[in-house]
């Protein structure tokens, strides 16, 4: 118990204690939601995201399938009419699944065994462990959808699963993102492929990428599939996780100013020089 009330704590700490990390998190996240949108927060955490996002006016639907997630988010949000909680992971069709749980590390608990191994094997992973699991409830983005609308931006951070929640959508979003680690490079290109595919019929999606919970873009352009796929492989050897940003070339409503300007970092672009040293800092 000691240890699950630490490792939640430490969530806290590293998502709502953090000095000027909700300010930013407003400046950034006001270019994709604003009063009356809807956002859809897949792998919601303890909500930092929720808390950011209902400031700015928008409806939200956090998805998170772990108890002591839920709990923090109970509190937190619970009597909040604009913010649904759904108490199950996201994947790509309806059903049970096992999720991985780590004590310590609650950030880093998946549902994809496969992910586990693959980051094991990387040094900044070394004092993690998946200590235990629990069986959770799984629901779709195409469900989601039907039942709450279609979001005008989807936050997809489910440590490793990211496939498999896109695999259960069948029509493109506004705008989205999606958890890059270097460990697990070749899936987020896979993740990337589906994304790809998902914007086809709409116009097509550009990209942009924000490491290490920064809240601020790499590059000061958006960029297509491959010079995304660039830019991961200049910030791969540095070991930095992130989240890579999508949004419609044609929204298929009518965008706002802000979106129409297109967005820019609030400061200079985090592109690295060669010259940078390794910064291992996966999120956990």
């Amino acid at each position: 118990m000691l240890g699950r009330a630490w490792g939640i704590g430490r969530s806290l700490v590293m998502y709502h204690g953090v000095p000027g990390k909700h300010r930013r998190m407003l400046r950034f996240y006001r270019e994709f939601l604003g009063p009356g949108d809807l956002g859809f927060d897949i792998g919601a955490h303890v909500g930092s995201r929720v808390r950011a996002w209902r400031q700015l006016g928008a409806r939200v639907i956090a998805v998170e399938p772990q108890p002591d997630c839920l709990r923090i988010l109970r509190l937190f949000f619970g009597r909040d009419q604009g913010v649904t909680i759904v108490p199950r992971a996201a994947g790509a069709q309806a059903g049970r699944a096992r999720l991985g749980l780590s004590t310590a590390t609650p950030t880093v608990s998946s549902m994809s065994p496969d992910w586990i191994e693959s980051v094991t094997a990387d040094r900044s992973f070394a004092r993690v462990r998946w200590d235990r699991s629990v069986e959770v409830e799984v629901t779709t983005l195409d469900h989601l959808i039907a039942v709450h609308g279609l979001p005008d931006f989807c936050k997809i951070d489910v440590e490793g699963f990211e496939i498999e929640v896109l695999a259960g959508l069948t029509r493109p979003l506004r705008a989205l993102s999606f958890e890059y680690l270097p460990p697990a490079h070749d899936a987020a290109l896979t993740a990337l492929g589906l994304v790809e595919r998902l914007g086809a019929a709409a116009g097509g999606y550009r990209y942009n990428y924000s490491p290490i919970e920064t809240m601020r873009l790499a590059s000061d352009r958006w960029l297509d599939a491959a010079d995304l796929v660039r830019l991961l492989e200049r910030f791969r050897p540095l070991g930095r996780s992130g989240d890579v940003y999508a949004r419609l070339t044609r929204p298929d409503r009518e965008a706002t100013p802000d979106h129409q300007a297109g967005l820019r970092p609030a400061e200079p672009a985090l592109i690295p020089s060669e010259s940078d040293g390794a910064r291992r800092r996966p999120r956990r």
